[in-house]
Parts: structure tokens; C-alpha cells; sequence
């Protein structure tokens, strides 16, 4: 019953970029005949969003933190679990005005953007291995004017040296090889590099907390978007590590979904 609630309204949402309008537009006019181009080009678009693919990919739009993203299948499509990752950054740089992050894995900039949106002064830097999404995050910038963010091709810390942070943030790959959840019409469209880093699902988040105090000042935090069932190992990732002051936050459904760390 819940899919089948999804898919109307994902098919309504469908239709109404179909016409140029929003879903209230369309809801507000039942009546409205449909020219015969727009029923075809819908029909079509229809036939892919019942076969899984995300309603993001079909309208090539997906929006977080209120800003709207352009997202095609190179980059994950932005999830509101994500936005707990932005707010608990937010509330570690608080109101200074100028403080230096990374974004890790930034795949459709979703995360950076965010950021540098809320807090102008940042100075941003973001880091993903895919060229393709690194295109898609760039546009974003762009579109968004927020074209400051710094954008470096490489996997996690490799394109940075020697350079240190105030802040850096990543939701990197964490599901396991194994889960069932995979298997999810929705998950087999998206870029499995982006879900999956190892048969465990720990495996990028331990790779960030081994190479992370190098690139950290002293206080400096780490935080990271993990999934539900994860807080325990993150921290025990982040004590093995040295980092003091760790703790996990939970989303809005009550489960552990970013844990932090700061260096010492």
C-alpha cells in the first residue's frame, strides 16, 4: 500500500512537469484536458517511473535544503536523512564567519551547496572521485550561484595533500554488499559506487576516520552520515582513531544517522 501511495503521488508530480505546472496547480484543475504531446511524453515517462527509476532522474530535478538540484543518474538522488548531516554542521561552525570544510563524496553538491548557501563566508571545498558528478555538481554552482565551492577530482583526501580543515563532512557509500535493500527497484538505477563500498558497509566510513586527522586542525570535527543500524561501529571507527567529543545524532525518525568527532 505505501509504494502504490508513493507511486500516485510521484505520478502526479510526473504529470504536473509534464504541463509546466506544480502538483497543487494540477490537483486544483481535475477537469483540464491534456494535449496529445504531453499525454505521450507522460505515458513514457510513466512506463520508467513504474519500473523504479527515481521521479528525480525522469524530471532530472531533486530538491534539498530548499535549493533546487539538477541530478541525473551519474549522482545519487539527495535524501532528506541528509539534511541532519547539514544541520549538525551548521550548529559545530556555528556563526563564524569564516571557517574552512570539506565536503567528501560530494557527489550532486547537495551537501556543499547547502552550506555554502547558509554560510557565505565558508570557505568549501568538496572532493569526489566521478568526473560525471562532479559535472552535475559544478552545474549546480552555477545555477544556484553559489560558484565559490572549490571542486577537486579524487577519491576522499587524495587531491588535497597536505591541507587541514576546520570541518569536514561526508556521507559516503554505507550500505553493505549484502542487503536486501539493494535490490529495490529505486536503488538498481542509482550508481552502486555511490551506495556500496564493501561487503561490510563500513569500509569508506573507516577509510575517512583513518586518513581524517591529517587532514583536521587541532578541534577541528569530523561528521558523518551513517545508517541506522551503524552509530555503534562509527563511534567505536572514531575512539580507535584518537577523536574525543564523539556522539551520534538521530534523524527525524529517531534513529542514529550522523556521528562526529572531534580531533585532538
Amino acid at each position: 500500500m505505501a509504494r502504490n501511495s508513493t507511486l500516485n503521488r510521484d505520478a502526479q508530480l510526473l504529470l504536473a512537469y509534464c504541463l509546466g505546472c506544480n502538483r497543487a496547480e494540477l490537483l486544483a484543475r481535475p477537469d483540464a484536458e491534456i494535449p496529445v504531446p504531453v499525454a505521450q511524453a507522460f505515458a513514457q515517462l510513466l512506463k520508467r517511473l513504474e519500473a523504479g527509476e527515481p521521479l528525480a532522474y525522469l524530471t532530472g530535478e531533486k530538491e534539498f535544503w530548499s535549493l533546487p538540484l539538477k541530478v541525473d543518474a551519474s549522482v545519487l538522488v539527495p535524501r532528506p536523512e541528509t539534511e541532519r548531516l547539514v544541520e549538525a554542521a551548521l550548529e559545530v561552525g556555528g556563526t563564524r564567519d569564516s571557517i574552512s570544510a570539506l565536503d567528501l563524496g560530494t557527489g550532486s553538491g547537495a551537501i556543499a551547496l547547502a552550506l555554502a548557501q547558509e554560510r557565505p563566508g565558508w570557505r568549501i571545498t568538496a572532493t569526489d572521485n566521478s568526473i560525471a558528478a562532479l559535472t552535475v555538481a559544478r552545474q549546480n554552482a552555477v545555477r544556484l550561484g553559489l560558484d565559490h565551492i572549490e571542486f577537486l577530482d579524487g577519491s576522499w583526501f587524495a587531491p588535497l595533500v597536505s591541507r587541514r580543515f576546520d570541518l569536514i563532512v561526508s556521507n559516503p557509500p554505507y550500505v553493505a554488499a549484502d542487503d536486501p535493500a539493494l535490490d529495490e527497484p529505486t536503488l538498481t538505477f542509482e550508481p552502486r559506487a555511490a551506495l556500496v563500498a564493501g561487503q561490510s558497509g563500513l569500509e569508506a566510513l573507516a577509510a575517512i576516520v583513518r586518513q581524517a586527522p591529517q587532514h583536521l586542525e587541532a578541534g577541528g570535527q569530523l561528521l558523518m552520515e551513517h545508517g541506522w543500524d551503524q552509530g555503534a561501529a562509527t563511534r567505536s571507527l572514531l575512539a580507535g582513531a584518537g577523536f574525543s567529543n564523539i556522539r551520534s545524532l538521530n534523524d527525524l525518525a529517531g534513529r542514529e544517522r550522523v556521528t562526529a568527532g572531534q580531533a585532538t
